[in-house]
C-alpha cells in the first residue's frame, strides 16, 4: 500500500496520511468475432433491383400517382392493367407513359367523364 500526505486538504498536515490502494489493471478477454459462412451458389447470385433502376424495358410504362409500377409492351396490356387498378382504387390517378413518344395519357373509368 502507498501512503500519500493530505497536505492542506486535511487540515493537520502532521499526522494526516491517506492509504490508497493500489491500482489494479484488469484485463478483459478479447472478442472473438465470428464471420457467417457464404456460400458458393450461383442460384443466390440475383440482380439487386434499385428503386432509380426503370422496372422493366416494355415501351408502355403503368404509373400510379405518378410512381412507375409496370412496363408493358402493347398498350392494350398497360390499358388493361390500368383500368383494373383504377376500378379497384377510383381515387389515385392511374395514366399510361409512352417512352417513345413521351406522352402521357391518363386513364379514366368508363362513364365516369369529368
Amino acid at each position: 500500500m502507498i501512503t500519500q500526505p493530505l497536505g492542506a486538504l486535511a487540515g493537520n498536515a502532521l499526522s494526516s496520511h491517506v492509504i490508497v490502494p493500489p491500482r489494479m489493471e484488469h484485463q478483459v478477454a478479447p472478442r472473438q468475432i465470428k464471420m457467417p459462412v457464404k456460400v458458393d451458389s450461383d442460384t443466390e447470385a440475383e440482380e439487386i433491383v434499385s428503386q432509380r433502376k426503370r422496372p422493366e424495358s416494355g415501351r408502355y410504362l403503368l404509373q400510379v400517382d405518378r410512381q412507375t409500377k409496370g412496363s408493358y409492351k402493347t398498350s392494350e396490356a398497360a390499358q388493361s392493367a390500368a383500368l383494373e387498378i383504377k376500378t379497384e382504387y377510383p381515387i389515385v390517378q392511374v395514366s399510361i407513359y409512352d417512352s417513345v413518344d413521351n406522352s402521357h395519357r391518363v386513364v379514366e373509368l368508363p362513364g365516369a367523364a369529368s
